[in-house]
C-alpha cells in the first residue's frame, strides 16, 4: 500500500471519535459549570445575603476534572494507535509488549468504568440541580411576582439556610432583588446548567465508546499473540519461511 493508504490503515477512528466527543463534552461542561457556579454564588450572596466560601474550591474542581479528562482522552488514544493495523504488528511482536499492552487495556478499561460510574452521578446531579432553577424560573414568571405584588417566599424551606437566616432575607421583595433573582441570575444559570447536562451526557456517550475501543484493543492484541504463535509454529516447520520479509 502507498503511504496515505498505510497511515489511513494505522487510525483508530472509533477511539478518535470517542476523544474529540469527550473533549467537546469536558470543555462546555466545565465552561457552563464554571459560570453556573459563578451565578449561583452571586445569587445566594445579593439576594439571599449568603456568603458560600466553599464554592471556589468546586470551580477549581471543573479546571482539574478537564485537565484529567483531556489526558485520559490523549491515553486511550495513544494505546488505540499502538492496538490498530500495521502498529499493533510492530508493536505487540515480543511477548512482554503484549503482556504489557493487555494490562494497559485492561487498567484503562477500569478507570473507564469508574469514570462512567462518577459521570452519571454527576448527571443525577445536574438534573436535580436544572429542576430547581426550572422551579425557580417559573416562580419568577408568575404575573403577581412579575407586577410586584408578590414575593418571591422560601420561607418554607428555612431548614436550607443557615442557622440566624432572618426571614426578610428568605424572600425576594421588590423591583431590585426580583431583577437579580429572576433576570440576571436564575434565567442565565438554568441555560448554563442545561447545557451542562447535554454535555454530560456527551461525555457519558464518549466513554461508552472508550469502554468498547479498549475492550476491541484487547482481543486484538490478544489474537495478534494467537496469530504471533501460529506464525512462529509455521516457520518452524517450514524453514523456507525464513527468507520471507513478510513473516511478521
Amino acid at each position: 500500500m502507498g503511504g496515505c493508504d498505510s497511515c489511513l490503515t494505522r487510525i483508530p477512528y472509533a477511539t478518535l471519535i470517542a476523544t474529540l466527543m469527550c473533549i467537546l463534552g469536558v470543555v462546555v461542561f466545565c465552561s457552563t459549570m464554571y459560570k453556573g457556579a459563578t451565578l449561583a454564588v452571586l445569587m445566594f450572596d445579593q439576594v439571599f445575603k449568603m456568603r458560600l466560601f466553599w464554592i471556589d474550591a468546586i470551580q477549581m474542581t471543573f479546571v482539574i476534572v478537564g485537565a484529567c479528562m483531556g489526558a485520559l482522552g490523549l491515553m486511550i488514544l495513544i494505546v488505540g494507535c499502538l492496538a490498530t493495523g500495521a502498529t499493533r504488528r510492530k508493536v505487540y511482536r515480543a511477548w512482554r509488549s503484549r503482556v504489557g499492552g493487555r494490562i494497559s487495556c485492561a487498567v484503562f478499561m477500569s478507570v473507564t468504568y469508574i469514570l462512567e460510574i462518577a459521570w452519571i452521578l454527576m448527571f443525577c446531579f445536574l438534573i436535580i440541580t436544572t429542576f430547581v432553577f426550572t422551579i425557580f424560573w417559573n416562580m419568577c414568571k408568575n404575573p403577581r411576582v412579575q407586577d410586584l405584588l408578590d414575593c418571591i417566599d422560601f420561607t418554607q424551606f428555612y431548614f436550607l439556610f443557615p442557622d440566624g437566616t432572618k426571614q426578610e432575607h428568605m424572600k425576594v421583595c421588590g423591583e431590585n432583588d426580583v431583577k437579580l433573582f429572576c433576570g440576571d441570575y436564575v434565567e442565565k444559570a438554568e441555560l448554563m446548567f442545561i447545557l451542562a447536562s447535554a454535555a454530560t451526557v456527551l461525555i457519558i456517550l464518549s466513554l461508552l465508546h472508550y469502554l468498547m475501543c479498549l475492550a476491541a484493543n484487547y482481543a486484538h492484541i490478544r489474537d495478534h499473540e494467537k496469530f504471533q504463535e501460529l506464525q512462529d509454529l509455521h516457520y518452524l516447520t517450514d524453514p523456507d519461511m525464513g527468507g520471507s520479509k513478510d513473516r511478521f
